[in-house]
């Protein structure tokens, strides 16, 4: 299988198909694939090396698997990773997780645990968020394409 049909396979992951996520042991990455600005930097991730070990699951299908501890409207607001244990992060500390689990992002990963760096980028991450919709816009505008056309993104 071509590593953008395993991406792709990824990207789609629903409960039908939960015995294909009990094979990744990495974070579970959950992602708004209703915004084409969110679905190309999942995209991006996934076709990184260590990418294959990221689980990918897009919260804008109606059957996404999210846990009792993560509503819908919770993981289209703002980003989640579940790590490997189960804790639930959001925000830039999700970001740090993503980095930390690719090779070529964990000298950023590395950069971003210094101390006080996380509460600011954190902080630049809340300014972002009101944001997201006009920048997703923008990038539409330039050819990105949602991974699911479902819901509006946020």
């Amino acid at each position: 299988m071509r590593r953008s049909e395993s991406s792709l396979i990824l990207l789609q992951a629903t409960r039908d198909s939960s015995a294909l996520m009990d094979q990744f042991d990495g974070p579970t990455v959950y992602f708004d694939g209703s915004c084409p600005l969110c679905t190309s930097e999942i995209n991006h991730y996934a076709s990184c090396r260590g990418g294959n070990r990221l689980n990918f699951i897009d919260v804008s299908k109606d059957d996404a698997v999210l846990g009792s501890d993560l509503v819908s409207a919770d993981a289209m607001r703002r980003f989640h990773v579940r790590l490997s244990n189960g804790d639930l992060v959001s925000g830039a500390r999700a970001f740090l997780v993503v980095w930390a689990s690719l090779p070529g992002w964990r000298w950023l990963s590395n950069i971003a645990r210094v101390p006080g760096v996380p509460h600011f980028l954190e902080l630049v991450y809340l300014l972002f968020l009101p944001l997201r919709p006009a920048l997703s816009k923008l990038a539409a505008r330039f050819g990105a394409r949602p991974a699911n056309s479902g819901k509006s993104g946020r």
